[in-house]
C-alpha cells in the first residue's frame, strides 16, 4: 500500500466542490425529501446544481483575493455576508444576489429564517432589465435570418435550454393525449405507478389548452415533464419542422445567442392568458370578506407594487402557468403578461 502523503490538504475550491456534489439528488423526489427533512441537504437538480457551483465559484475568489489567510470553508463561512453586500453595492441585480445567497445557504447549511441569512435586496418588477426594450446585443441579431426560430419560440414558448434538447419526437397531437388517457384510465388509481400518476396529470393539464398540437418537455424547470400548446398563425409552420426533423435528432441544431428567448416566451404567455381570459366584470363576486362583510371575485388576481390595481382572470392565469411550466401563478403576472 502506497503511503498517504500527510501534507496534502484540499483547497478552497475542492473543498466547496466535494460539499455541492455530495449533495447531488437528481431525479430524487423533492417532496418526499421535505416530508423526512432531508432536503437541506440536497440539490434536486442539475440546472439548480450548476447555478450555484457557479457562483460559489465567485465567492471563492473574493476570499482567495480578500482573505487568502481563510484556507477552509469553516474559516471563510464569516465573511458570507460580507461578500453578499459587496456584490449588491456592485450593482447586480436583486435576482442575482438572492440567488447567490441561496447558494451560500445551500453550502453552509444557511436557512433563510436564521438570523445571519443576508437579507437581499428587494425584487422589484420595474427593475427587470431581461427582455426589456433594446439591448446592445439586438445588433448582432438578424430578425430577417432567424426569422423560422423567432416564429418557432412565439408559438412553443419553450425556455432555451428546452429548445436545445427538443427532438423530432417531442411532437404530440391531441388525439395521441386523449388515446394514452384512455388508457391510463383502465387501470385502477390503486393499481398506477407513481409514474403513471405524474403522466396521468400532465395528459390531463394538456386539457386546459386548445389546439391540436403540443410539444413534449422532458426536462423543464427542476426536472419536470410537460406538454405546452403550440399556438399562433404559424403553427402549421412549426409542426413541419418537427415532422422534418428525425426522431432522435433535435429540432435545432443552434440557437443564436443573441436570440431574446425570454422575450418571445412572454409573447406566448400574453397570447395564451389572452385567449383564456374573462373579462374581469363578468367574473362572479362569490366569495364574502369575513371582515368587512364585502361580496369579492376569488377568481380575480389584483397585481401589486408598480402594477397596483391591474386585475387578471385567475383561471386564465393557471392556464397560462401550464403552458409555461410553472406552479405559480403569481410568477406569470411578475414575470410574463405584459402589456394587458
Amino acid at each position: 500500500m502506497g503511503r498517504r502523503n500527510k501534507s496534502y490538504s484540499k483547497d478552497l475550491h475542492q473543498q466547496a466542490y466535494d460539499r455541492l456534489t455530495g449533495m447531488q439528488a437528481f431525479g430524487e423526489s423533492k417532496k418526499a425529501a421535505v416530508a423526512t427533512g432531508t432536503e437541506k441537504d440536497k440539490i434536486f437538480s442539475y440546472n439548480t446544481y450548476k447555478s450555484y457551483w457557479k457562483h460559489t465559484k465567485y465567492f471563492i475568489k473574493y476570499i482567495k483575493e480578500h482573505h487568502p489567510e481563510c484556507t477552509t470553508l469553516k474559516s471563510a463561512r464569516k465573511f458570507v455576508n460580507e461578500w453578499l453586500q459587496v456584490r449588491a453595492d456592485q450593482g447586480l441585480s436583486a435576482w442575482t444576489v438572492q440567488l447567490e445567497a441561496k447558494a451560500m445557504g445551500k453550502l453552509y447549511g444557511i436557512q433563510p429564517d436564521d438570523e445571519n441569512y443576508f437579507k437581499p435586496p428587494k425584487r422589484k418588477r420595474e427593475d427587470i432589465k431581461r427582455s426589456r426594450g433594446d439591448r446592445v446585443r439586438d445588433r448582432h441579431f438578424s430578425k430577417t435570418n432567424n426569422d423560422e426560430l423567432i416564429k418557432f419560440c412565439r408559438g412553443t414558448g419553450l425556455r432555451r435550454c428546452e429548445l436545445e434538447q427538443l427532438r423530432g419526437k417531442d411532437l404530440v397531437t391531441r388525439s395521441q393525449i386523449e388515446k394514452e388517457i384512455s388508457r391510463l384510465d383502465t387501470i385502477p388509481a390503486e393499481s398506477r405507478t407513481p409514474v403513471d400518476e405524474k403522466r396521468f396529470t400532465m395528459l390531463q393539464d394538456a386539457r386546459l389548452f386548445d389546439g391540436e398540437y403540443f410539444t413534449f418537455v422532458r426536462n423543464g424547470k427542476g426536472g419536470r415533464e410537460r406538454l405546452s400548446p403550440i399556438i399562433g398563425q404559424n403553427t402549421e409552420q412549426i409542426v413541419e419542422r418537427f415532422r422534418n426533423t428525425p426522431p432522435e435528432e433535435k429540432v435545432w441544431q443552434h440557437i443564436h445567442k443573441s436570440a431574446d428567448i425570454h422575450g418571445y416566451r412572454a409573447e406566448y404567455a400574453t397570447a395564451i392568458y389572452r385567449s383564456h381570459a374573462r373579462d374581469i366584470k363578468e367574473i362572479p363576486f362569490d366569495r364574502v370578506n369575513r371582515g368587512t362583510g364585502r361580496r369579492y371575485q376569488s377568481e380575480v388576481y389584483v397585481c401589486r407594487k408598480d402594477e397596483a390595481g391591474k386585475k387578471l382572470d385567475k383561471s386564465a392565469m393557471l392556464v397560462c402557468s401550464k403552458a409555461l411550466g410553472h406552479n405559480r401563478i403569481s410568477v406569470v403576472a411578475d414575470n410574463y403578461i405584459r402589456g394587458l
